[in-house]
């Protein structure tokens, strides 16, 4: 069975008959479960990468260039196997764009939120290439889950308005270490502006819902765990870090529950432009 058979499986499924009760619930929730894996592959295999490659290397390659080379090897594949179409592949990049920008302000020299300490070929302004990929994930789990799950917005917010958030969380992110920290503003008008917002997705073959919001903060949570492996096993390390490891501080949670906010509103600006916009073939 090709890979994609698999997923056009995933989305759709044989219809169960008289099931009811506990016994629906756990098929439903067993399917959601496989989808959610499924959506999570890029990020899987990523971040299984992390724990694998020795810190010294392999094949005579510093750590951070091996896992440079994984990324882009995951990524071909998923467009060889056509598990990502090449659309999906150019909101990808664009979410590697994004967050490389992010990563190369933020260890510059006057800022310095936190560091990547080890030697790679692949480095640019300090910032290893992969850690772009960290922020393509995002992306990708967001765009595979969306076409997994049928995703639909209820009361999705006007475009623009979104959008403007979406901008300032991001410019929130730079000029918080000259005129302030605005996230908690912002914060609070996301909770406005998505407060009717609800999330249809389909696990099986009934549409079930939940709070747009809530699906936020509860991406932004597991990407926080992700984050602490991630400086567990020395990939990157924060000041408060350098000496022994500790957790990540959870105010973080809130900064990646934001950023999770502004890579849905591209995905779902993205999906908006091409579901109204003809383009002649």
């Amino acid at each position: 069975m090709r890979l994609q058979s698999i997923d056009q499986f995933l989305i759709q499924p044989p219809q169960p008959k008289n099931l009811t009760g506990f016994r629906r619930f756990l098929l439903e929730f067993w399917y959601f479960g496989i989808k959610e894996a499924r959506s999570c592959l890029f990020v899987g295999l990523f971040f299984a990468s992390i724990l694998i490659v020795p810190r010294a290397g392999l094949f005579g390659l510093p750590r951070y260039d091996v896992l440079f080379v994984i990324a882009l090897l995951i990524q071909a594949g998923m467009v060889w196997s056509k598990l990502e179409t090449v659309d999906e592949l150019k909101a990808v990049t664009l979410f590697h764009m994004v967050g490389f920008a992010l990563e190369v302000f933020k260890v510059s020299g006057q800022i310095q939120s936190w560091a990547y300490p080890e030697f790679g070929y692949t480095k640019l302004w300090g910032v290893p290439l992969f850690s772009g990929f960290m922020y393509a994930s995002i992306g990708s789990y967001i765009i595979q889950a969306w076409r997994l799950f049928d995703l639909r917005i209820r009361h999705h917010p006007p475009y623009w308005m979104a959008g403007l958030i979406g901008i300032l969380i991001y410019l929130n992110f730079f000029t918080h270490h000259y005129i302030g920290d605005y996230r908690w503003y912002l914060a609070a008008c996301a909770l406005g502006l998505y407060a009717r917002s609800s999330v249809v997705f389909r696990p099986l073959d009934r549409d079930r819902s939940m709070p747009l919001l809530l699906s936020f903060v509860l991406i932004g949570f597991f990407i926080w765990l992700a984050e602490n492996m991630g400086t567990f096993f020395g990939i990157w390390r924060y000041p408060n870090q350098l000496g022994a490891w500790s957790t990540v501080h959870v105010g973080k949670w809130s900064s990646w529950s934001l950023l999770v906010i502004m890579t849905f509103t591209i995905v779902a600006h993205l999906k908006h432009i091409k579901r109204h916009i003809h383009i002649a073939e």
